[in-house]
């Protein structure tokens, strides 16, 4: 059942839900607040938990929901995605601006940005894959999912326009399950000491 705010004339659901910005700024609130604050494990908690939530979404919604999407009716995929695109439109770009701000910002305090090469090709491959990450996450994979979703709310969809939308979705979704887990193993290597 959608909420009353959600909806619009005829039934179909407002896309975008102005007010999780309220969200994001208090997210970003918490993320400044811990960089300006100076405590090392509250500022690596905010990069923990942004990353975490950020990773698990996108895992999830690569590895699981997107294979089950491919196969579902147009009508189920148009149910699924009306409702879980408002709440990805500004979740997940909020996460990834957490996770990369938050992490710089640690890195430089806990001095990995001044560490002798090779050790640095952990730090680099870190800022190189968040990048790619964030630039495949907000340059293409938020504006497809909108449009598609907008699409979808179409009283006729056209299927081919959306199959064409999709044909390289689903492996840049694949490519950014991918990059999470070579982040993940550099995390790890960067928690275990370089």
């Amino acid at each position: 059942m959608a909420e009353s705010t959600s909806e619009i004339p005829g039934g179909q659901i407002r896309l975008i839900r102005w007010h999780y910005l309220w969200y994001v700024a208090a997210a970003l609130l918490v993320m400044s607040f811990a960089i300006t604050y100076g405590n090392v494990w509250f500022l690596n908690w905010v990069h923990v938990m942004s990353g975490v939530l950020w990773t698990g979404i996108d895992l999830f919604m690569g590895f699981v929901i997107g294979p089950i999407l491919r196969k579902v009716s147009v009508p189920v995929r148009k149910e699924v995605l009306t409702r879980l695109t408002p709440v990805t439109l500004f979740l997940l770009p909020t996460l990834s601006v957490l996770t990369g701000t938050s992490g710089w910002f640690l890195a430089v305090r806990l001095g990995f940005m001044q560490m002798p090469w090779p050790q640095f090709g952990w730090i680099a491959a870190a800022l190189v894959l968040i990048t790619l990450m964030t630039i495949q996450g907000l340059g293409y994979l938020l504006p497809t999912s909108l449009r598609v979703c907008l699409e979808l709310q179409k009283p006729r969809p056209d299927g081919e326009k959306i199959r064409r939308m999709m044909s390289r979705f689903y492996y840049v979704v694949a490519s950014q399950g991918v990059m999470q887990v070579a982040i993940i193993v550099v995390m790890a290597k960067l928690a275990t000491g370089v």
